[in-house]
């Protein structure tokens, strides 16, 4: 455990002075290839953990440390730690002696304050939870901004997302219904002694996250891992066989796997970074799929569009990742206000430039994995106004978004279906 809380404390640290945590977690799992699996899944837990209770803990610590200790890794290995006493199954006795242990190795004259402060979160632990989240932003774990936001722009529901936002997110499977079957895959799944259920037309939810080595062919291609708001979009665009179909902003590819799993199409992927463009490739090796692959700028189609229309296009612009950021609590303390309004602009500049690329009666669905309406239903809105040839083409009779808020179930996402009109 002591080389679990030391990795995930440098993890965390260097996350919060402003480095991505997928990637900084992965660089420090592969400097320790020694680790085993148990070992490596825990360091995730602790480091997603830490991070998605990050200001609760902050204000824990702070709490009951009047003065900030001479080595600053101390307070954020106390974080990890009480993590652990929170929310964890781990041994209460060997966290404190672990922390102990390793605090000792960094700074000798800390143990004491170590052993003291864990000791006390033992002993009035959810006293001191209830004092320091009586702060409505501490008790959800979002930054003050953040939590007036979404105060003011869903009056009625602020508290279901905000809650919903801090669970730890479901791990749900999309079938690839080119090899296998929902049914079939439960199935599969029962025999090897994993717990599920369906989860949308083409999903199944499992009741504990396992490694996808654990999956049955996964490897072979019968599955990929995609929260079901996610999977919404493939079904959204209303694709058909022959169509010629584009998928902007694809990376890492989930999407664009699914799309080819709908239906035989002819897909043009692309995506501004071509080390991520890889990823996507590699997604569709696993899967036995094909597309014509392009590292290029969905707001500068002229660096490498041919000039032949798409039937379809998906727009997953970039944007806050507010409708995930538990799966991403990094989001969280990464995010500023004014970021949102860059955000919005450059939606804006994607959406205008990538327009005459679609061809007269066809359909492109915007989607984002945001809430803040800035960057959906008011970005339609906009366009719209600005766009004679464009029309909105419902999600439904009395839905004319689809705006999905974070729940148990799935995470937050926006979709708009919009059509050229001829």
């Amino acid at each position: 455990m002591l080389h679990i809380q030391r990795i995930a404390t440098e993890v965390v640290t260097r996350v919060l002075t402003g480095r991505n945590l997928t990637d900084t977690l992965a660089d420090a799992l592969r400097n320790h290839p020694q680790l085993t699996p148990q070992q490596r899944g825990a360091i995730r837990d602790l480091s997603y953990g830490t991070l998605r209770h990050y200001n609760q803990l902050d204000a824990l610590v702070k709490r009951m440390v009047q003065h900030a200790p001479a080595d600053g890794r101390i307070s954020m290995l106390l974080m990890v730690a009480i993590y652990q006493l929170r929310f964890t199954d781990a041994a209460p006795y060997a966290i404190v002696d672990h922390a102990v242990k390793l605090v000792t190795r960094w700074f000798e004259p800390g143990k004491g304050l170590v052993n003291a402060v864990l000791r006390r979160v033992q002993r009035e632990g959810d006293a001191l939870w209830a004092e320091v989240c009586a702060k409505p932003a501490i008790r959800y774990a979002l930054p003050d901004w953040w939590l007036s936001k979404w105060q003011a722009d869903y009056p009625d529901q602020w508290q279901q997302i905000a809650e919903a936002s801090l669970l730890h997110p479901p791990m749900t499977l999309r079938v690839n219904q080119r090899k296998t079957t929902v049914a079939d895959y439960l199935a599969q799944l029962t025999e090897a002694g994993l717990a599920a259920r369906e989860s949308g037309p083409s999903g199944i939810r499992l009741a504990q996250p396992v490694p996808v080595d654990k999956l049955p062919h996964f490897h072979d291609g019968w599955v990929s891992v995609q929260d079901e708001g996610a999977q919404a979009s493939a079904r959204l665009l209303q694709v058909e066989a022959g169509m010629r179909v584009l998928d902007a902003c694809a990376a890492p590819g989930g999407k664009t796997g699914h799309l080819l799993e709908t239906a035989d199409i002819g897909l043009v992927a692309i995506d501004q970074d071509a080390k991520r463009l890889e990823r996507v490739q590699e997604n569709l090796q696993r899967l036995g799929l094909s597309a014509e692959l392009k590292t290029g700028d969905a707001s500068q189609p002229q660096g490498w569009w041919n000039g032949v229309p798409f039937d379809r296009i998906l727009l997953d612009v970039p944007c806050s990742a507010s409708g995930v950021v538990r799966r991403n609590p990094d989001i969280k303390w990464h995010r500023l206000a004014k970021d949102i309004a860059q955000f919005s602009k450059e939606q804006a500049d994607i959406l205008r430039a990538i327009w005459p690329c679609l061809k007269p009666g066809g359909k492109l669905l915007y989607a984002t994995c945001s809430v803040f309406p800035e960057e959906n239903q008011q970005q339609i809105e906009a366009f719209l106004k600005a766009t004679p040839d464009a029309r909105l083409d419902p999600i439904a009779a009395d839905q004319p978004y689809q705006q999905w808020l974070p729940s148990p179930d799935h995470d937050g996402f926006f979709y708009a279906r919009l059509e050229k009109l001829g």
